[in-house]
């Protein structure tokens, strides 16, 4: 009994749609797959009886659309009855009437399968189909997905479909195998150090009833220098395991996946794990979260870089407002004592007599203290305002 519920990948809802036809259908299936060639309406009307030349259409109809016998299907709806009836000329009424000998439909599907080259579901197309399966899941191990690359798979090769329970257990099987491959490839190369660090991350912090790997889930709330060091601290940790782990022949995809299913379990769950699994998942989740937590140290190092230019510019912007009239009073100052100096140079008179008719001798010391006071460097920005932060500014920017 539990070997049938480990294969079971759908619900009961779920394995009813696969064997449904829809009550709407497109103007495009309607033409592919329940519209008649002449041929078709050739093996159709050799049928003598309404209800047997409609029953054979229907079959031959639910065959292509869903790959499935008329057998396996639940309804066929009326509007979709009503499109194949009219265009053989019979009753709609008259497929009450069909299959009331299981034979009847037997011997219809027979020829169905003999004049339109369907093939049984065999245990030869069982392996075909997981060996068709294996690459994909490789790739992309979602159930649903590769239930869908079966059915369509069979449909093409015109594979009349088993049942939904041999498929999921393809399905199951291949998921498996690939399972067993990926964990392989990436626990193999582990040394037994890293283990041993692996083990590590699953127990608790030393003064604390947080374990390592709860600790490194944590993410930072605030954009803030604290929160920063706090992720680096996390990525040093994660480094120090030296996961030098070979995955190239791993899809991207399939990692991702893998890392998802690592990032929602606890460490009891990893424990309950077999080693191939527990240290795959778990290196997959850390190689994830040292891309995840460099994303969010760029991310924290662009805002406070941000933070900081807004600041020197307002700074600036302030300063400006302070100093704005000392320093045009200074200009005024130094204009009219540059005007005295070119006068008495073109007069031949004493400069320091032109210089004290404009300003005190003390007062122009005083005024060039305070223009230096005032002065800021000839290429002057608002960035020479952010000394007094700069050395936070430069921690950020030397740990990225």
């Amino acid at each position: 009994m539990k070997y049938a519920r480990v294969r079971e990948l759908l619900t009961p809802e779920e394995r009813l749609q696969y064997l449904q036809i829809p009550h709407e259908l497109s103007e495009w299936e309607l033409g592919t797959y329940f519209t008649f060639t002449q041929h078709d309406l050739e093996i159709i009307q050799q049928r003598r009886r309404d209800y047997n030349r409609l029953g054979f259409a229907v079959q031959l109809c639910v065959l292509r659309y869903l790959g499935w016998t008329l057998s396996d299907v639940i309804e066929v709806p009326v509007q979709v009855l009503r499109y194949i009836a009219k265009q053989i000329n019979a009753d709609v009424e008259s497929f009450t009437s069909y299959g009331e000998r299981e034979a009847t439909k037997y011997e219809h599907l027979e020829e169905i399968r003999k004049e339109y080259g369907y093939q049984t579901f065999t245990l030869i197309e069982y392996r075909s189909l997981c060996k068709h399966l294996f690459g994909h899941a490789m790739a992309n191990g979602n159930p649903l997905h590769l239930i869908q690359l079966a059915l369509e798979d069979l449909r093409k090769r015109k594979i009349i479909l088993p049942s939904m329970a041999t498929i999921e257990r393809a399905v199951w099987e291949t998921r498996k195998r690939t399972e067993e491959k990926i964990f392989k490839l990436l626990s193999s190369s582990l040394t037994e150090i890293q283990i041993a660090k692996l083990d590590r991350v699953l127990t608790t912090m030393p003064e604390s009833s947080k374990t390592y790997l709860a600790w490194l889930r944590e993410i930072p709330g605030t954009s803030s220098p604290d929160s920063f060091l706090k992720v680096i601290e996390k990525l040093e940790y994660i480094r120090d395991l030296q996961l030098q782990v070979d995955t190239k022949g791993i899809h991207p995809n399939r990692l991702r996946q893998l890392s998802k299913i690592g990032s929602r379990y606890e460490p009891h769950s990893f424990r309950r794990f077999n080693d191939p699994k527990k240290y795959a998942i778990l290196v997959a989740y850390l190689l994830e979260l040292i891309q995840d937590l460099t994303d969010l140290a760029f991310e924290i190092h662009d805002r406070q870089i941000m933070i900081l230019l807004s600041k020197g510019r307002k700074a600036q912007e302030e300063l400006q407002k302070q100093n704005g009239k000392s320093i045009n009073e200074k200009v005024v100052h130094f204009a009219d004592l540059g005007a005295a100096l070119i006068k008495a140079r073109s007069e031949g008179t004493d400069p320091f007599v032109a210089l004290d008719a404009v300003m005190p001798w003390d007062q122009i010391v005083a005024s060039v203290e305070e223009a230096k006071r005032l002065a800021r460097p000839v290429d002057y920005d608002y960035l020479d305002l952010l000394e007094k932060k700069c050395a936070t500014c430069s921690a950020i920017t030397c740990l990225t």
